[in-house]
Parts: structure tokens; sequence; C-alpha cells
């Protein structure tokens, strides 16, 4: 293993502003005092990757990542410091010769272990990667440290390719062998480029649509819908309008089935009103006594009852102190507890009630539209938080796609879990837009398209239109978790919507997208022992999507030149 490093001192100044930097505090002769860690000239030093112990993954206060590299002697090595993230694809390079196992008391931590093949008997300085004179290689250095260095260390990552190249260091002007100019990490023979994310196309171009205004042309003499698939369509790309709200929703929400008759509804209404109310009676009909002695319904109903009053009280329908809206906040939520006892009451199950109360204005259409809604979500409320945790991995993977160099960034100051998303995700934006925005925003998700995740891809989109924000500023964790939250109330929803859309599009075109992201955005369902293909599968419904994605990228590529052609290509019907 073979790394340039620079020796402290304090009159150093190489005229530019590097990439990255690697600063030691160690003296060069106690380097020497410790094999098998070799000083191979004034600007490097090699270790056998056999000899490495661990290494430590640290930061700064300022928030600057550095690798700290331990012998198997116990002596640390000068710590290598990256300006601008790049930790994680070195680490990565690392795992193809040795293998990198988390220390079980410090996460930041990694225990090094060979690999069986006979790659782990090789250390850098032996595979001959530096086959210049080491004079040459520290004007190479001072010329590019950027990419001299990787391009030793056999890989060089193409996050930080077209970086600042400086000019002339006064350190070693340029001679007239060098009229050529610097080696460019594009000459460098024998090394392999690593990505730090997937080679996605541009970005499209999208545009919403008008909410759906009719319904009544959508039913059969019957009442039946008669394409519930291109309703879900029409409510994706514009939402709904507001009179049509309480009609649709019940049908997004699960409460009618599509192919329902009209007569039947007004059966399955004088069922579910039945149902309601005999769930309703069980708690009511528990007297202070009972409740006494059981303590998980009487947490249930204290839980509410202080969330209830601090529910959207802006809203006229949820104003004041004796505001009957609260009581059926309250009675529907306490139902709720009856229907899911398992489950119960979780705070923030009040934010999702409130909508949809204030568009049916009706008791028990609120109630089995809940139902309906926390069918979608209510592994969110799970006290393991096993979901939540999953849906900021699945969103890490989608940022790690969509925009490495940020997610590099936030991971660099201790935000990489991405935990400061954990809100949004939990009640679907809830706070974080107007309560007409909300309205327009969930009646979206429930469609599930154009997958199960978008709401993700929403996250993404937030986080991508922060970027400016974000990359080469002083945040530490802190100043980003109190950016992202003074975020509420000032986005766009349109805008983010149509990053949204963007985004899975983008990536559907990707020919080369992991099967981990293709997971995350329904490309890829992975087969059960019980059927291994389903037409009826998340993967089958999007490949049109796909297909008509992947034409209209060629198209735009042909005529890149032709604003016409772009602006009339067809845009795609979800599936």
């Amino acid at each position: 293993m073979f790394f340039i490093y620079g020796v402290e001192d304090t009159n150093f100044d190489p005229g530019y502003e590097p990439d990255w930097a690697v600063i030691s505090t160690v003296k060069r002769d106690r380097v020497r005092e410790h094999p098998p860690v070799k000083e191979t000239s004034q600007w490097s030093f090699s270790l056998p990757l056999s000899e490495l112990y661990s290494l430590r993954r640290s930061r700064f206060s300022l928030g600057r990542n550095f690798l700290v590299f331990t012998s198997r002697g116990g002596h640390p090595l000068p710590p290598l410091h990256f300006h601008r993230g790049g930790t994680r694809e070195l680490l990565r390079a690392l795992q193809r010769y040795i293998i990198l196992a988390p220390s079980p008391v410090d996460g930041r931590l990694f225990l090094a272990y060979p690999h069986d093949s006979g790659a782990l008997s090789q250390s850098f300085d032996e595979l001959h990667l530096f086959d210049d004179g080491s004079s040459d290689l520290v004007s190479r250095f001072i010329q590019d440290p950027y990419a001299t260095t990787f391009g030793g260390f056999s890989k060089v990552t193409n996050f930080f390719r077209g970086a600042l190249r400086p000019p002339d260091s006064p350190f070693h002007p340029r001679g007239p062998q060098d009229h050529h100019g610097p080696h460019s990490a594009d000459d460098e023979p024998g090394f392999e480029l690593i990505t730090c994310g997937v080679e996605l196309g541009p970005k499209p171009d999208v545009t919403r649509g008008q909410p759906l205004d009719k319904w009544e042309e959508f039913l059969d003499p019957e009442g039946r819908v008669k394409d519930p698939q291109q309703i879900k369509e029409l409510v994706f790309r514009g939402g709904i309008t507001p009179s049509l709200r309480k009609d649709v929703w019940k049908f997004l929400l699960g409460f009618y089935p599509w192919n329902s008759t009209v007569k039947e509804r007004e059966d399955i209404l004088r069922m579910k009103t039945d149902e309601y109310f005999r769930m309703k009676v069980q708690w009511k009909s528990v007297s202070e006594e009972q409740e006494m002695r059981n303590s998980l319904l009487r947490g249930y109903r204290s839980l509410i009852e202080r969330d209830v009053s601090r529910t959207d009280r802006h809203n006229t329908f949820f104003s004041g102190n004796d505001n009957p809206g609260l009581t059926l906040l309250n009675d529907v939520l306490m139902t709720y507890c009856m229907f899911n006892f398992d489950l119960g009451y979780v705070q923030g199950m009040s934010d999702l009630l409130a909508p949809l109360l204030f568009v049916t204005q009706n008791e028990v259409e609120s109630f089995w539209c809940l139902t309906g809604f926390m069918e979608m979500v209510h592994q969110n409320f799970e006290e393991s938080q096993e979901a939540m945790k999953q849906q900021l991995l699945q969103l890490s993977l989608l940022m790690k796609a969509l925009d490495p160099e940020l997610l590099d960034y936030l991971d660099s100051q201790d935000s990489g879990s991405l935990c400061f998303c954990f809100r949004w995700l939990l009640i679907w934006f809830k706070r974080e837009f107007s309560f007409e925005d909300i309205l327009s925003l969930w009646e979206v998700l429930w469609t599930r398209l154009p997958c199960e995740n978008f709401h993700l891809l929403m996250a993404a989109s937030i986080l991508e239109s922060q970027r400016g924000e974000f990359i080469g500023s002083d945040h530490d964790f802190n100043t980003i978790l109190k950016h992202i939250n003074e975020l509420t109330m000032k986005l766009d929803l349109q805008t983010v919507l149509r990053g949204a859309e963007a985004n899975y599009l983008q990536l559907a075109c990707c020919k080369e997208l992991p099967v981990k992201v293709q997971e995350v955005i329904g490309l890829y369902v992975p087969p059960s022992p019980d059927d291994e293909t389903s037409p009826e599968s998340e993967s089958h419904e999007t490949q049109q999507l796909l297909s008509q994605s992947q034409a209209a990228a060629t198209e735009t590529s042909q005529s890149s030149n032709s604003t016409t052609a772009a602006a009339a290509r067809p845009r795609p019907t979800y599936p």
C-alpha cells in the first residue's frame, strides 16, 4: 500500500487549495523506526496490506474526514485527510484486497483481515504501481496531488475528476522536459476508475397535469369505475378537485372496491357503520374503575388527548376549545385502538387522521379511510422502528445513485444516516407542507405510482434542492438538522413532485442500475419461493414505463439540437 503525504512544515505553501491533503504530524525519522512501514521518498510511505491491523474513520470538528491506519505492530501511520469526501471509495478499493470488519464496539473502527487470494501477499509497492523515479513522482504530486496519489494507488475516483489543477509550483518549476504539461489521470496506465455513483443520463423535464375534475363519466351505468388505472394516472399527474375528494379518496384508501356498484357501496357503508360503532361502544363502556386496572388503555387515552389538543389547531375545523372536530378526532383514534389493539395509538397518527376527517366530514368514513391509510404506513409506527430504519437506508441508496457528492458531504458531517428525514417519512411530510398542499400530496402518494416508494423519491428531491446550501458550507450535524427543520412551509410542492418524478425516470432509464436501487423503485422484485414470476408484480407493471422512458431518452439524444422535437416528445403513461 503506497500513499503520498506531506511532512509537517509551517512554511509549506503549495500555491493552491487542494481537493484533499495528506498531512503528517509524525517526523520522518519516527516512521523509519517501525518496520514494516517504509518511507519510499520524502512524500510517501508504504505498508504491505498483510501488515495492516486496523483503520479508523474520524472527523475533525470542522467536518473534514480523515483515516488513520495502524500496523500490526501497533504503530499509527500519518493520517490521510479528505477535504471533500472520498473515504467510502477508498474503503471499497481496499476491500478488493482485504476484509474490513467494523469493530463491534466502535462503528468508525475497521479491523483488517486477509482474503485467501494471492493478491494479499503483494503490497501496492510490490505491484510496481509507480514505475517513475521518485523525483518525477514528487513533481507529479506537486503538479496534481489527487491524480498522482490515487493513480499510484491503482484506482482513482471520478468523484474528484476535473478538480483543481494548480499552476506550476515554486517548489518544482517546470523544466524543458515537462513542456507537455502534467500527467493526466486519463493517461495513467493500468488503473481502474472507481465511480462514486451510477452513471445516470440527464434528468428529464417533467410537467404536472390538471386535477381530476370529473367523476361521473368514469362510472358505468351501475356505478362501477370503468378504468381504475386511468383514475390513478390522472390523480398522480394532477391531484383531485376539492369537491371530488370525498368520493375519490374512499376508493384510493380501500373503503370502497373499485369494481363495486352503487348498491354494493350502500351495503358496505351500512355494514362498516355498524362495525365502527360496535368497536366504539367497547371503549366507551369501560368504567373509570376498569380503566384504572387497564394501564394500556389508560396510556392510549392520555396520549390521544394530549395529541388531539395540538393537532392542526390553526384549521377552523379543529380550532377552539369546544370544537366538535376535536371530539371526533379523539373518538376515531380511540376506536382505532380497539380495531388494532396490538399497535394501539402512536404519536403522529393524529396527524394522519386530521386531513381525512376534514375532507370526509364524517366520523365513520374518516375511520375506515384511516385504516386504509394505516395499511400503507402502519410499519412506520411499530415499536421496533425497523421499517423506518429500512426506509432511511433505502433513501441513502437513492441518494448514492442520484447525488453521491451530496451524500458523501452529509456523511462527512455525521449526517449520512439521513436521520433528519425521519419526520418526513414517518407522517409523509405532514409538517413540511401547508394543510392544503398535504391534501394534494397524499392523494398523489395513495395512487402508489410510479412505485410504492415515491415518498422516498420526494425526500431525495428535497435534499437535492438544498445541495447549494450544503456543498462547500461549514455546516455541521446540528446546523444541518436546524436547516432541514426550517424548511417547514417553505417548500413548493409542485417543484418537489416534478423533481421526484424526474428522479424516478432518470433512474429507470439507467441500464446498469444496481439491483438494490431497482428494488427500492419497484423495477425489480426478488422472486419468492411460492411465486417466482408474477405478472401482477410491481416489476411487471413498471416495465412499460421503463421502455417508454428509454425510448424517450433515445429520442432526446437524437434531437438534442432541436428544442422543437424535444418539446413534442410525449410524456410516459404510468402503468
